[in-house]
């Protein structure tokens, strides 16, 4: 059995934050029912690859839920929404700042309606505090969590990760909330509003930074391959590992942008990998050398260090390099760009690139659950159709006739005029 079957969840999320948490509990098994404005969700048409269809923007974040159109803006739409409520689990939504409070469904009205209902809500800053008001976007949010100002080199520009630590980062955080409030809801019987701000979740996704920030008060950095004495923040420093043991990426040939294998030099592995170096690069006395004979000396040369392993790594592919380090036991990896991981065979044995067939698009493939269950495994299902749901939601959620959702339907509770538009945007 699904581990979420029989939770059901409201999910009035659109771009990408919220989508993403919703994804992940739809394919835990809740049913998913994302509530849309009759324009729907602004990525539908971000992005767009295949004329008339729905862009991967949208189809790669919103597999296996329904999807219903609902005119928030008429009372009949409201009306809608209120029965929708009463039949839900998890109310979701990451509308800019008051949006869901001028729609007339402020926290404490969505738990009058339903005490058991736990919404979810996430906001750029929070609800909360001098930056309340503040709009925020995904590099927003890592520029103002502190992961820009410790991403990139010294002597250049700060640089947003490709990680989507802003938007996906923060959907994860609200999925674990979610859960939690679920099961303090089958201990109480009470829901809650659960909240999670981007800027919050990107500081925690940072933690290591705030580890360091700290020991800058009292010492050097001394794992750094930059210079840390004086400073009062944790400073950039390029593909240095950031831990205990020293890593960096290692450039191998035939010298492409991504012919490079990320290395962890252990004190445990050092003797057998400068064996293995020293005498291919002419040096082979490496093994002994003074500058690099204990983990304290290494970090203090690293950069010479790193220059003979470049030597060493450049006669080499970065399979060919992962190769030869794996057998003497030292953790490396090659950069995998995207082109690599989807023609992977591990990642395919995973099924972390599944292919799917959509009614518009055709086939086309999206990253799988990262998250192995074994008694409930994914079973991963594609995107839903503007409002396909509509009818089918109406009839087997709130009961209704044919007759009433006709009626429905011509009172404009799922349909909107032009000159009307839906909230979207930041958060």
């Amino acid at each position: 059995m699904e581990a979420l079957k029989g939770i059901r969840v409201l999910d009035m999320t659109h771009v990408q934050a919220g989508p993403t948490c919703s994804q992940l509990l739809a394919w835990m098994g809740a049913d998913v029912i994302k509530l849309e404005s009759p324009a729907g969700d602004a990525t539908r048409g971000q992005l767009r690859d295949v004329p008339n269809a729905d862009s991967l923007y949208f189809t790669m974040l919103n597999c296996n839920k329904r999807s219903i159109t609902v005119n928030m803006k008429s009372p009949e739409g409201k009306a809608v929404f209120v029965e929708l409520l009463k039949k839900s689990d998890i109310l979701m939504e990451n509308f800019g700042p008051g949006v869901l409070d001028r729609f007339g469904f402020s926290w404490e009205k969505v738990h009058q309606i339903n005490p058991r209902v736990i919404l979810g809500s996430i906001k750029g800053f929070g609800s909360s505090g001098p930056y309340a008001d503040f709009k925020a976007y995904e590099n927003v949010a890592q520029a103002m969590g502190g992961a820009m100002s410790t991403t990139g080199v010294p002597e250049g520009p700060p640089y947003v990760t490709g990680a989507q630590i802003g938007d996906t980062g923060t959907g994860l955080h609200l999925a674990i909330g979610l859960l939690a409030a679920l099961e303090h809801r089958h201990r109480t019987g009470q829901g809650q509003y659960v909240e999670v701000a981007m800027m919050d979740g990107v500081m925690n996704l940072c933690r290591v930074k705030w580890r360091d920030h700290q020991r800058l008060s009292r010492q050097e950095l001394a794992e750094y391959s930059v210079p840390t004495r004086g400073l009062a923040a944790t400073p950039r420093a390029g593909n240095d590992s950031g831990g205990g043991q020293l890593g960096n990426a290692v450039k191998c040939k035939p010298g492409g942008p991504n012919d490079y294998l990320y290395v962890v030099v252990q004190e445990a592995v050092w003797h057998g990998l400068a064996q293995r170096v020293g005498p291919d690069i002419g040096h082979p006395q490496l093994a002994v050398d003074p500058r690099f004979a204990h983990i304290g000396d290494r970090r203090k040369n690293q950069n010479e260090m790193w220059r003979l392993l470049d030597q060493f790594g450049s006669n080499y592919s970065k399979r060919e390099l992962m190769s030869i380090l794996n057998d003497l036991d030292v953790p490396c990896g090659p950069i995998m760009s995207t082109e690599d991981l989807a023609r992977d065979e591990h990642v395919r044995g995973r099924e972390m690139y599944v292919e799917l067939d959509h009614p518009q698009r055709g086939k086309w493939h999206n990253v799988g659950m990262p998250i192995k269950l074994s008694a409930s495994p994914a079973s991963i299902k594609r995107s839903p159709l503007l409002g396909e749901h509509t009818d089918e939601i109406l009839k087997e959620v709130l009961g209704w006739s044919d007759e009433e959702i006709a009626a429905k339907k011509h009172a404009g509770a799922f349909s909107t005029t032009p000159s009307q538009t839906s909230d979207v945007g930041a958060r």
